[in-house]
């Protein structure tokens, strides 16, 4: 299968799996888990952040971040192509009992002037507006990267406002190896972080949430209270480890792979349009004759390719370390081939 669904699709490789064989291991809950400790007090360090918690998804920490942020009936001000909106089953709303705000953006980043326009004043007839959630990259708009100097003013005008922010930063790693900049300035606006190990970086489970120390402690309560809370967890934190030493500077293949794929789709009869690509994901419009995308990605099935379905005739196509360019040669004649 030449799959470009999405980089969580990726194996961890042997060296990754050997990495955890001889781990010390202890029970995380009492930190007593070495690698644990090591890969969350390493990864805090990396978002400029007093400290960190291991957590089974990204899906986890950006519900117990706005659990941690928010109260019932409060206001969470974000994009409309948010993870938080189109991919969370509606957590903000069954968890932790909060509206969604969503903005239309342009690729996924707002503006300090449309953050100000949204911020509600304070009334008792309607709900408090009391958190931002940026996401870099922005998944839906290609993976776009917000520019540094854009996002620290957005996260500067919510904070003068009074609203507590978040970053989702499931492949913020993405934009620190495409741009040059590293994470800790780019998280450095928020009051929390996160950074995801299960998409570009190759590991089976886990996402790693940074904040001030008492902002972790509420995270940790609900963690437990929510069944994230585990044991011998360096079995997999191990992986994690394996992947910050040796599974980041890699991305740049990623990158290249996924910019090659959109330079070569813009060639196609069958691609309208292609979103500009800057890291590994390439979003592409089918032309007016095309079939939709659900059709289309079913005879792309047939021929052992796998992409996302983003909308009515647009596709997603994810690079990581699991394709390469003869992949990318297998989706492209797939793709001439379908008219």
């Amino acid at each position: 299968m030449h799959d470009f669904y999405s980089d969580t699709q990726t194996r961890p490789t042997r060296a990754m799996r050997e990495a955890a064989l001889d781990v010390p291991l202890g029970d995380e809950r009492h930190d007593a888990d070495p690698p644990t400790l090591e890969l969350c007090a390493r990864v805090a360090d990396m978002l400029g952040m007093e400290a960190a918690l291991f957590l089974p998804s990204g899906t986890m920490c950006n519900e117990i971040a706005i659990a941690v942020h928010t109260r019932p009936g409060d206001e969470v001000i974000c994009t409309r192509e948010s993870h938080i909106i189109f991919a969370e089953s509606g957590g903000p709303a069954a968890l932790s009992g909060v509206m969604m705000h969503p903005i239309d953006s342009e690729r996924g980043m707002l503006t300090p002037e449309q953050l100000g326009a949204a911020i509600r004043p304070r009334s008792a007839h309607a709900p408090r507006s009391r958190l931002l959630v940026a996401e870099q990259t922005a998944n839906l708009a290609g993976g776009a990267i917000w520019p540094l100097e854009q996002l620290n003013a957005v996260a500067l005008a919510a904070q003068q406002s009074g609203l507590a922010t978040h970053l989702d930063g499931a492949r913020l790693l993405n934009a620190q190896v495409a741009t040059g900049i590293p994470a800790a300035d780019y998280a450095r606006g928020f009051d929390s972080a996160w950074i995801a190990f299960t998409k570009g970086l190759g590991c089976p489970v886990g996402a790693v949430l940074a904040g001030p120390r008492d902002f972790i402690a509420e995270a940790w309560l609900l963690k437990r209270r929510w069944g994230g809370a585990m044991r011998q967890t360096g079995v997999l934190t191990a992986m994690c480890l394996y992947a910050l030493d040796h599974h980041v500077d890699r991305l740049e293949e990623d990158h290249a792979l996924a910019q090659s794929i959109g330079a070569r789709l813009s060639e196609l009869s069958v691609i309208k349009s292609v979103m500009p690509v800057e890291t590994n994901i390439v979003i592409a419009d089918l032309a007016d004759h095309a079939p939709d995308a659900r059709e289309t990605a079913r005879r792309l099935r047939e021929k052992n390719v796998t992409v996302t379905v983003v909308g009515h005739k647009r596709l997603r196509i994810v690079t990581h370390l699991d394709v390469g360019p003869a992949d990318a040669d297998v989706l492209l004649a797939a793709l001439n081939g379908i008219d």
